[in-house]
């Protein structure tokens, strides 16, 4: 059964034909939350860590995790093994459900549940040698950034931003102090240092995020958790972008001016190095 299959409300369907209500709670209200896990020769890149931040998601916004953790990987397992590439990208949704549209949660109401498949885009060898530029924007997010949640419209203003101005990503302050990118977390070198902001309730906790700090203090790289000042941002040896799918990336040009030196830094190749070797060893590639 190879193609485009889902997996919607307990049911493995072609997504031509996979649909939800027009009174889905995550249409209207945008009342949900998502993860989206990176597959590597068909082996979900840090799957607990991922399950574990969709329940704090969930448990976020008061909605009753629908299947064990059992059951995820089970969903997850056979969605990939539906699908040809062995790199894929696994998109998980869950809303409240469809119930008439009101802002107070609905009595009874069975929970939305879909996990869908893509082909995983490897990051651009010539931005990972080269470097990308971001631009910059203030953080107008609502306060509990930390969930993953449906309601990306600041998100998606912020991305446009950068899409505009011929960018990768648009990283946000808020109140002077550096959050993270409209779809990644960043990290400042300043001094040999790596600076990481803060996993407060101002941004999503990445697994990208946890495996760099992880992998950083293994190899003895001096790392420092706290708030990072606009400023400091501005005038780093070195910044770097991180998610699941772009992984680890320098940033060389914020807002139109060099970041260091323009060009990728030392701790970023490091990084990059060890990065890389940590998941070719999950994934047993040679």
């Amino acid at each position: 059964m190879i193609g485009k299959t889902v997996y919607l409300n307990g049911k493995f369907l072609p997504q031509e034909e996979a649909t939800v209500s027009i009174l889905d709670r995550g249409f209207m209200l945008g009342d949900g939350v998502y993860e989206l896990i990176p597959v590597y020769r068909r082996i979900p890149f840090r799957l607990n860590e991922h399950l574990r931040r969709l329940q704090h998601s969930l448990d976020g916004i008061r909605l009753p995790n629908p299947m064990r953790d059992s059951e995820w990987r089970q969903v997850i397992t056979q969605v990939i093994n539906l699908h040809e590439s062995d790199n894929q990208s696994v998109y998980l949704q869950v809303t409240r459900g469809a119930a008439p549209r009101d802002h107070a949660f609905p009595k009874t109401v069975s929970p939305t549940v879909l996990v869908m498949s893509n082909p995983l885009n490897s990051p651009d060898p010539l931005q990972i040698e080269n470097g990308i530029c971001v631009v910059s924007s203030q953080d107008l997010r609502w306060g509990r950034c930390d969930l993953k949640t449906i309601g990306l419209l600041p998100n998606v203003l912020a991305k446009q931003k950068a899409v505009e101005a011929g960018c990768v990503e648009c990283i946000l302050f808020r109140e002077g102090v550096l959050t993270e990118g409209a779809a990644s977390n960043i990290f400042v070198v300043k001094d040999d240092v790596i600076l990481a902001p803060v996993k407060d309730h101002r941004m999503l906790p990445g697994i990208t995020y946890d495996l760099v700090i992880e992998l950083a203090r293994a190899d003895n790289i001096p790392v420092v958790v706290r708030d990072i000042a606009e400023s400091e941002a501005r005038t780093a040896d070195e910044l770097w972008l991180t998610s699941s799918s772009r992984e680890v990336q320098a940033i060389v040009e914020l807002d139109g001016l060099p970041v260091g030196s323009g060009v990728p830094g030392p701790f970023y190749r490091r990084m990059y190095t060890l990065y890389q070797n940590f998941k070719q060893t999950l994934t047993g590639q040679s």
